[in-house]
């Protein structure tokens, strides 16, 4: 019996113990003496909202000062080649909303910052370390702040802070801050027109920032115009066709997307799908559109081409005993599609350029990224460098159409490079010269007559000459 109560006394202590423990564990009676409350940075990214490793900025800590406690100093430190050397501490004391006199000293050394304040900070005092002209490590990442604290017990750990999210200090940085630190960009940037439109340290940031959006436009255009083409020839061939309703159906395709703007045909399909529970990705449905839209002009453009075709080539063809549809694309498309490759190319750069609409509805392309850096920046720049990506591609394209236009032309005039021509040329010189030879052959042949006949006249007596 005595056992049984021994163990039953034991067992109680043990529980006891265990819920004790587990209250600890749910509710802390402060760990820290020191509290750390939060560690923000200032930003320091050129039109931008990040911090950047490895450039200056201002690393602001604070912390409060727990019950029954007294700091007498703070050591700040930061990992990888974060540093604080040549930084600069304000030291702030807040009680309540009052300010409280609180001095202190502060050394830098490397990656860490020690605050020695001239008298221990009291309890219920809420500290703030403003450290202006650090540097996060330049390798960039969730960086912590760590550290100790000195009270009356010694050296104790201090909380880590939540993590500062640090962009890496890449290359284009490392220029930016070189424009910054060059007098001839501070002049260039002093001229109210070129700071605001041609900033260069913005300019080469927004080059790198909207390159996904530039090369989203391009994917766009790239994949919807195929399905444009086939769509357009397609309508083509039905409003030039002998059968009313086809004629009828193409007609009202045609005029409905032509005659109402595309920025309307994009609200209708972005907005009006989902409302029929049709939920489509933005990009994907960004091609629809356009490839539908760029249908429409296309089918006119086909249309155009297959009815400037003489109608002797339908008629060559049908004597030949060719249907309709070899007449059709073994002849007249083939001499269409040659005919219409300029004003193709322009209506691709069209669309091309028409891709910046879906900025509207949300696509990421060129002139959301756009948009949304002149937004941060607060400079036209963004927008500047938006028009150089679409230059990129539509100079060269314009540039290929005028060649193209220029050669059909010297051609339909009966200029350029003529090898059958030649070929008969030569075949008449070659002609001409066995011409000539011949002739030269029977003239050889016929001086032994001549003389003979001469010598015959000169027998003669001069009456029968005479005669002769």
């Amino acid at each position: 019996m005595t056992h049984d109560k021994r163990l039953g006394k034991t067992r109680f202590a043990a529980l006891v113990t265990t819920l004790v423990l587990a209250l600890t564990f749910l509710f802390p009676t402060g760990a820290f003496a020191l509290t750390t409350n939060k560690a923000t940075a200032r930003p320091n990214e050129k039109g931008g909202s990040g911090v950047i490793g490895g450039l200056d900025t201002r690393l602001t800590w604070e912390g409060t000062v727990e019950g029954g406690e007294q700091v007498s100093s703070i050591v700040l430190t930061l990992p990888g080649n974060g540093s604080f050397d040549g930084a600069s501490t304000k030291i702030t004391a807040l009680e309540g909303l009052s300010r409280a006199n609180v001095e202190g000293e502060a050394t830098a050394a490397g990656n860490t910052l020690t605050v020695d304040f001239s008298e221990p900070v009291s309890e219920g005092l809420l500290l703030r370390l403003e450290v202006e002209g650090m540097r996060f490590p330049s390798e960039g990442g969730d960086i912590v702040v760590s550290g100790t604290y000195v009270n009356q017990s010694g050296e104790q750990q201090l909380a880590d802070s939540k993590p500062i999210k640090t962009i890496a200090n890449t290359a284009l940085q490392q220029m930016v801050a070189a424009l910054d630190a060059s007098p001839a960009v501070e002049a260039w940037n002093s001229n109210p027109f070129l700071g605001m439109f041609f900033k260069p340290q913005l300019m080469l940031t927004a080059l790198f920032s909207l390159v996904p959006g530039w090369l989203l436009c391009l994917m766009i255009v790239v994949i919807a115009y195929p399905f444009a083409i086939i769509l357009g020839l397609i309508f083509a061939l039905m409003k030039i066709s002998k059968h009313p309703l086809l004629r009828g159906i193409a007609i009202v395709y045609i005029n409905i997307l032509r005659g109402t703007p595309l920025f309307l045909q994009i609200y209708i399909m972005f907005f009006g799908l989902p409302m029929m529970n049709i939920n489509i990705d933005n990009n994907v449905l960004g091609v629809i559109v356009i490839a539908i839209n760029a249908s429409a002009y296309l089918a006119e453009i086909f249309r155009a081409g297959i009815q400037s075709i003489p109608q002797g080539q339908y008629e060559a063809a049908s004597s030949l005993g060719m249907s309709y549809f070899q007449t059709m694309f073994s002849i007249i498309l083939p001499q269409t599609v040659r005919r219409v490759i300029p004003t193709v190319t322009s209506d691709f750069i069209t669309s091309y350029k028409d891709t910046s609409l879906l900025s509207s509805v949300g696509v990421m392309e060129l002139m959301m990224f756009s948009k949304n850096l002149t937004s941060v920046s607060g400079n036209m720049t963004p927008y500047v460098a938006a028009a150089i990506f679409y230059l990129v591609v539509t100079l060269p394209l314009i540039k290929v159409v005028t060649i193209v236009e220029n050669r059909m032309a010297h051609a339909e005039r009966g200029g350029g490079h003529r090898p059958k021509a030649k070929t008969a040329a030569a075949q008449g010189d070659s002609q001409d010269e066995s011409s000539a030879a011949g002739t030269a052959v029977h003239a050889e042949a016929l001086e032994p007559e001549a003389s003979t006949m001469g010598s015959a006249l000169t027998s003669l007596s001069p009456a029968t000459a005479q005669e002769v």
